[in-house]
């Protein structure tokens, strides 16, 4: 794999009951980050995994039924990434790749402010939620108005890329897609929580670090293995598919304890990545 550099950045926020997210949790409000992951590469320059919060989702969300969604998972933004990289000198507008884990709107509702970039998705994801009517469109989390209307002229499918071995210390997880033909970017199909939802393995300098998305809402799930309800489950993807991708990723970090496992959500990764 060839080496780059990974920072994660929060662009807001949503809370809601901790218990809808592992199970044996409290019924107390839980603030959970958007993190999004913001890659230098030495060829292909700054590249996203995934936009987070965006301005463009409360546009999305101001009239009904797309409102439920803020109503469900109340959001607060504070830094959306396309600001952040302007104000670093980054234009948004010359970002070339954003891989995208899954289509909901926490995690796509920046796609907008990059006009010129490829977007790496899972074709499975796309289909899932492309050309749908409002109601079906906010079942599917992507409220109608956030995705660029010529997104499938600028997909890449995770399905189409190489797909190379990983590392016997990766087990059980053994293969990956190839993003960018370097080794640099691995998409590793992370299937339960939404159709066409896909983690991603990068090579920094402290190390392998897993993206792990929506498999999980934080590193406590991971570590004890303790998967959302299922009445959350089954509400957002497939119970039994996402409880064996949460075991995978458990049984990852127990026979590897050294890689670094970050949930899209994870107050505590959140808080380790700003100390």
């Amino acid at each position: 794999m060839r080496r780059i550099d990974l920072s994660l950045v929060e662009t807001g926020s949503c809370w809601h009951p901790e218990i809808a997210t592992i199970a044996g949790g409290s019924w107390r409000p839980a603030v959970f980050p958007a993190l999004v992951g913001v890659i230098t590469h030495p060829g292909e320059g700054t590249i996203l995994f995934d936009t987070g919060y965006d301005p463009t989702f409360t546009a999305a969300t101001r009239p009904l039924p797309e409102r439920l969604y803020r109503w469900l998972t109340p959001p607060v933004i504070t830094a959306p990434i396309a600001d952040r990289l302007a104000a670093g000198g980054v234009d948004p507008a010359g970002i070339q790749h954003v891989v995208l884990s899954h289509f909901h709107g926490d995690h796509a509702s920046g796609l907008l402010r990059f006009p010129n970039a490829t977007v790496h998705c899972a074709r499975a994801g796309l289909a899932s939620v492309w050309g749908r009517g409002r109601l079906r469109a906010l079942a599917a989390g992507t409220p109608a108005g956030l995705l660029p209307p010529d997104l499938p002229r600028r997909s890449a499918f995770f399905e189409d890329q190489p797909v190379v071995p990983l590392p016997s210390d990766l087990l059980p997880f053994e293969s990956g897609a190839d993003l960018l033909g370097d080794g640099s970017i691995l998409a590793v199909p992370l299937p339960g929580h939404c159709p066409g939802h896909w983690g991603v393995l990068v090579h920094e300098a402290r190390g392998l670090h897993f993206l792990v998305a929506d498999a999980a809402w934080s590193s406590t799930a991971i570590r004890e293995n303790r998967p959302p309800p299922r009445i959350t489950s089954t509400l957002l993807g497939d119970t039994i598919q996402g409880r064996h991708t949460l075991s995978q990723l458990h049984a990852l970090r127990t026979r590897n304890p050294e890689l670094i496992l970050t949930p899209s959500h994870c107050a505590e990764r959140a808080a380790a990545e700003a100390s």
